[in-house]
C-alpha cells in the first residue's frame, strides 16, 4: 500500500512541476509577442509618436515599481544549497526489530526528535539531501530511557512554486536504537514522505515533513512503519539576486526622464520638463531678472515708479505707497489718540478707547454696564448633578438672566471657565470642568447667544478660591466663572 501511495504522490507532483514549467514558458512567449507588437507598431505621425512615448513611459514606471531583488514568493531555483535544523516527534513501530538478537523485543514510546540536514538542488524541481537525527524515547510501560538515531539520504521532487513549495521525497539509510533492555542495534531502512516549504525571506524559511520509515519486523515477514512529523528552520544559499533595471535617460539633467520630458534637450520644471516663464512676459525664468513680475526684454523686469504717491518717500521704504504720507514710513497719521483704532473707524478719535471688554472697537472711553458686571467672576446659582455635566433645572433663572443680558449687549464676548474641587481623580476633574463649561455654553446658545461670542476653558482643581480641606471650601471651589474678553 505504501508503494502505491508513493507512486500516486510522485505522479501528482510530477504533473504539477510540468504545468509550472509550461506556464512559465507561455508567460515568456506572451511577453515576447507583446514586445514585438509594440516595436513593430511605431508610426511616423506626431500622434503615433505621442502614443509610443506614453506607452514607453508606462512600461518604464511599471518596471520600476515591480522591481524586487528576488522573485516574489522566493520560488526554488537551480543550483541551490539548503541547510536546515529540525525538531519534531517520532512514533516508533510496535513491530520494530531494533534490538540485539539475544534480547527480547520491547516497544518504544513516542519521542522528541532533533536533527540537521544538508541539501543540494541542481534543478529547481529536484535535489538530494542528507540528514542525521536523534530522538529521546523510553521503553514502553517503564521509566528506562532509550535513544533512537538515524542517518539517511533521499531524493526530493518539488513543485517550483512561489510562497508554498510542496514536495515528496524517497530515500535510504539506517535506523537504530540504544537502550539497556535491547542494547544497541541498527537496521537498513528506506523512507518516503511529503511536505511543504514556506520561505520567509530569500535566505530563510520553514518546512514541514511527514515521513514513513520502513525497517524489518521482528520475527515476521513484512516491514515495520515508523512515522515522523518534523518542523524545520531552513537557510538557502546562493539564491539568484536580480540586478535593478537601469534608470531611464535624462539628457538635460533636469530630473525628468526623457520619456516624460517634452523638452528633453532643454532643462526645465514641472510638469512637462520645459523651461519656465512664471510671469508669462516672454523672457524665460533663467534669463529673467524679475521672474515673478512681467517686464520687457532683455531683463524681464517692469518699469517701476519709485514714488507713486509723490510724498517724497521712495520704494521700498514707503509702507503706504498709494497714500500720501510723512517720513520715515510714508504713511499718514491715522491714530490721533493712540488707542490702536484708526481715525477713520474711531468714533472718538481724540479720546482713547477703554479696553475693558465692552465695546472695545468703537474707540471711545466707556465703563462696563452694571447688568454685565453681575455676570463677571463667579456666577452663583448654577448647579450640576454630582460628578456630571448635567445642569439642574434650578439653574434656569440665573442662566436665563445671563442670556437676556448678552442679548441686550451684543458686543460682549465672554469666557466660561469650569472649576472643581480637588477630590477624586485629577484627570476626571479636569475633563468634568471642561464638560460643565461646555454645558453652560450650549445652554446659552440655545437661548439665542451666538456661539462665536463664547469660549470655554476647563481649569479643573488648579485654581481654588477656598480651602479644599473643608466641605465649605470645596463647595466654593465647584463653580462657574464668566470673564469678559478683550475685543
Amino acid at each position: 500500500m505504501s508503494k502505491h501511495v508513493t507512486g500516486l504522490l510522485i505522479l501528482g507532483l510530477g504533473a504539477a512541476v510540468g504545468n509550472t514549467a509550461l506556464a512559465q514558458e507561455t508567460t515568456t512567449s506572451e511577453t515576447s509577442s507583446s514586445v514585438a507588437v509594440s516595436t513593430s507598431g511605431g508610426a511616423s505621425t506626431e500622434g503615433a509618436t505621442t502614443t509610443s512615448t506614453t506607452t514607453t513611459t508606462t512600461t518604464t514606471k511599471a518596471g520600476s515599481e515591480a522591481y524586487e531583488p528576488y522573485q516574489k514568493g522566493f520560488p526554488p531555483e537551480h543550483n541551490l544549497l539548503e541547510l536546515g535544523i529540525f525538531g519534531g516527534a517520532i512514533f516508533p513501530s510496535s513491530d520494530h526489530n531494533l534490538r540485539y538478537q539475544a534480547y527480547p523485543q520491547q516497544q518504544y514510546t513516542t519521542g522528541g526528535e532533533f536533527g540537521a540536514r544538508l541539501g543540494y538542488y541542481p534543478l529547481s524541481f529536484f535535489g538530494v539531501e542528507a540528514e542525521a537525527m536523534t530522538a529521546a524515547s523510553k521503553i514502553k510501560n517503564t521509566e528506562t530511557s532509550a535513544a533512537i538515531y538515524a542517518g539517511r539520504i533521499h531524493a526530493v521532487l518539488q513543485a517550483p512554486l512561489p510562497y508554498v513549495t510542496p514536495f515528496l521525497l524517497v530515500g535510504v539509510g539506517r535506523l537504530g536504537a540504544i537502550s539497556r533492555p535491547m542494547a544497541n542495534d541498527s537496521d537498513p531502512a528506506w523512507h518516503f514522505g511529503i511536505g511543504a516549504k514556506v520561505p520567509f525571506t530569500h535566505a530563510f524559511g520553514t518546512r514541514i515533513d511527514f515521513r514513513d520509515t520502513l525497517t524489518e519486523k521482528t520475527q515476521q515477514d513484512g516491514q515495520a512503519h515508523t512515522f515522523e512529523l518534523l518542523l524545520s528552520l531552513t537557510a538557502t544559499i546562493e539564491r539568484t539576486r536580480r540586478e535593478p533595471p537601469p534608470p531611464p535617460a535624462d539628457s538635460d539633467h533636469d530630473g525628468f526622464a526623457d520619456p516624460d520630458d517634452r523638452c528633453p534637450a532643454d532643462p526645465g520644471v514641472a510638469p512637462y520638463g520645459c523651461p519656465a516663464d512664471t510671469d508669462a512676459d516672454g523672457v524665460l525664468d533663467r534669463d529673467d531678472y524679475c521672474p515673478r513680475e512681467a517686464g520687457p526684454a532683455p531683463k524681464g523686469c517692469p518699469i517701476v515708479d519709485l514714488d507713486p504717491d509723490k510724498d517724497g518717500v521712495l520704494l521700498p521704504c514707503d509702507q503706504c505707497p498709494t497714500e500720501l504720507g510723512v517720513k520715515p514710513s510714508g504713511c499718514p497719521i491715522r491714530d490721533t489718540d493712540g488707542d490702536g483704532i484708526f481715525d477713520d473707524k474711531d468714533k472718538c478719535p481724540k479720546e482713547p478707547e477703554t479696553k475693558n471688554g465692552f465695546e472695545d472697537q468703537d474707540g471711545c472711553p466707556d465703563t462696563v454696564p452694571e447688568a454685565v458686571k453681575k455676570f463677571t467672576g463667579v456666577v452663583q446659582g448654577i448647579y450640576f448633578d454630582q460628578n456630571k455635566a448635567t445642569i439642574r433645572a434650578q439653574s434656569s433663572p440665573v442662566l436665563g438672566k445671563a442670556a437676556k443680558v448678552f442679548a441686550e449687549f451684543p458686543s460682549v464676548s465672554i469666557e466660561i471657565s469650569g472649576h472643581t474641587s480637588s477630590e477624586g481623580d485629577e484627570a476626571f476633574n479636569q475633563q468634568l470642568s471642561v464638560d460643565r463649561a461646555q454645558a453652560v455654553k450650549d445652554w446659552l446658545i440655545k437661548s439665542g447667544t451666538s456661539a462665536d461670542r463664547i469660549v470655554i476653558r476647563g481649569a479643573g482643581p488648579s485654581e481654588p478660591i477656598a480651602d479644599n480641606k473643608t466641605q465649605a471650601g470645596r463647595e466654593k471651589n465647584r463653580r462657574i466663572e464668566f470673564k469678559l474678553l478683550m475685543q
